[in-house]
């Protein structure tokens, strides 16, 4: 016999381990994959679907059209990434984007200490703190998941503020909140700050997703990337200052050809946003960057099947550049105040 229909809140409906909303062509559906809690968003019209882990950093390890994956992933389950995560996905770095010079970092004049005896600072190379703190964290709780007639969505947020060993690494107390879109074959990614503390608080915000077209080995795909300037860096992959023109054709062909670059100056549409794709014999993979991230890290290895647009509000190790004086472009939420910014992944030729 079946249960009853328990209503839950954002106006979802529980019937056994599983709930959905839907309106017409979207839907959101709460199930449970391996042990994992998953929401998964739906666009019918497009054969597209994201499925999203609050309690794995709220990463949206999978997104796929028409049973093809947007998403690289190194597993072949959710519950073997839960067994010993690893990048894919969508990876949220916070509260600062790819690595630190050191194990300190200054902020309006003040120097402040990771205390890596706390035991969530990731090390990094080289001595080099990397991607922040929230990669893996459970601490995200679902604050809305919807259904309309405007597409599918997601809010997830996380109390900065309550947690001491998160404070005692970044001392601004914060709420941050993610949320997911899907609408129209997209997902959007938009995370909202509101900074609690009496003092500005510095962005350095980025995400590190892993995109993959199915259509072509990894050495036919060809990418886009519309910045004018690259950075350079030291052997430890920190920004030096120094800057030279974009090297790269337009279109690049990937063969033969690693890229772990840090891009400024990005060229931007008349809607404001910079748009870099990778494409392979006719799917595309474009990423469209809000006007707050005005860096873009580009990551594709040879030998790997993957290429990663890093949507960045800064370049790498944006405090301590902005703290050496070569980098005039920090970011900053006033006491009380709020950040807001988005990005949208839109596959294509699928």
């Amino acid at each position: 016999m079946r249960n009853a229909l328990v209503p839950l809140a954002a106006g979802l409906c529980l019937f056994g381990a599983t709930s959905m909303t839907q309106a017409a062509n979207y839907s959101i559906e709460k199930t449970t994959v391996d042990s994992v809690e998953v929401y998964i968003l739906r666009d019918q019209a497009h054969a597209t679907e994201v499925r999203i882990a609050p309690g794995l950093g709220n990463n949206s390890y999978e997104m796929t059209v028409k049973g093809q994956k947007v998403f690289w992933s190194p597993y072949s389950s959710v519950g073997e990434f839960a067994a010993k995560p690893a990048h894919l996905g969508n990876p949220l770095l916070w509260p600062w984007a790819n690595r630190i010079d050191g194990t300190t970092y200054y902020t309006a004049g003040r120097k402040y200490s990771l205390d890596l005896e706390v035991g969530n600072v990731k090390p990094g190379p080289d001595n080099t703190p990397i991607h922040g703190l929230l990669v893996y964290t459970k601490l995200w709780r679902v604050k809305n998941a919807e259904a309309n007639g405007k597409g599918a969505a997601l809010t997830a947020r996380l109390e900065f503020w309550r947690h001491p060993e998160l404070m005692a690494q970044f001392p601004f107390a914060h709420n941050i909140e993610m949320t997911y879109r899907l609408a129209d074959g997209a997902l959007e990614v938009e995370t909202a700050i509101e900074n609690l503390s009496a003092e500005p608080m510095p962005v350095s915000l980025g995400y590190h997703p892993y995109f993959q077209v199915t259509d072509a080995p990894r050495d036919d795909w060809k990418v886009h990337l519309p910045a004018k300037d690259r950075l350079a860096l030291s052997n430890r992959l920190i920004p030096t200052g120094e800057r030279a023109s974009n090297p790269y054709k337009d279109p690049q062909p990937l063969q033969g050809v690693k890229l772990d670059d840090v891009f400024d100056g990005l060229v931007r549409d008349a809607d404001g946003k910079a748009r870099f794709w990778v494409e392979g014999k006719k799917q595309r993979i474009t990423v469209e960057y809000g006007p707050h991230y005005e860096v873009a890290v580009v990551y594709a290895p040879p030998g790997r099947g993957f290429v990663c647009f890093e949507p960045m509000t800064g370049p790498t190790n944006a405090f301590n550049a902005a703290h050496d004086g070569w980098y005039k472009g920090l970011q900053s939420v006033e006491p009380n105040g709020n950040w807001r910014e988005s990005f949208r992944i839109v596959p294509s030729g699928y």
